[in-house]
């Protein structure tokens, strides 16, 4: 094997040549709204992360206040801050756990659905149509390995 970009295995073709625009078009715009739900739930793992971390400090700050010999003050903030809820009656995690079972896992399994129906449960044919289509312009192998 020579190692030549030739000798490398091809990519499959998976534009779907048998689907309309419009149906590659509208699975490709649900496909995107569950990335922009994918990073809404990252950024809601963050704030669970952030206020969980706030918490340890929180924690670690009230310690210092009682071995500095401030027992009053360190009762004060424990008193208003420490263990309290993020959300009525919820702390973070509770917040994602809900978020990921009443709108997150319906969503992927949803998005997940149509593309079984109608692309054969294949992901980005919109990109991949797009590659194809900019590859081809520019001369390249559609699927080929390298530049």
């Amino acid at each position: 094997m020579s190692g030549t970009p030739d000798d490398q295995p091809r990519t499959r073709d998976r534009t779907h040549p048998e689907l309309d625009d419009a149906t590659v078009d509208a699975v490709g715009r649900l496909s995107e709204a569950l990335e922009w739900v994918e990073r809404a739930r990252g950024a809601l793992y963050e704030f669970h992360q952030l206020s969980g971390r706030a918490d340890l400090t929180l924690s670690a700050a009230i310690g210092g206040l009682e071995d500095a010999g401030h027992a009053r003050t360190a009762a004060m903030v424990r008193g208003r801050l420490h263990g309290r809820n993020v959300l009525d009656g919820r702390w973070t995690f509770q917040i994602v756990e809900e978020y990921d079972e009443l709108y997150y896992r319906p969503f992927a399994e949803v998005d997940e659905e149509v593309r079984r129906r109608l692309t054969g449960g294949e992901r980005h044919v919109h990109e991949a149509r797009m590659k194809a289509g900019e590859r081809a312009r520019a001369g390249r192998d559609l699927w080929g390995r390298g530049a």
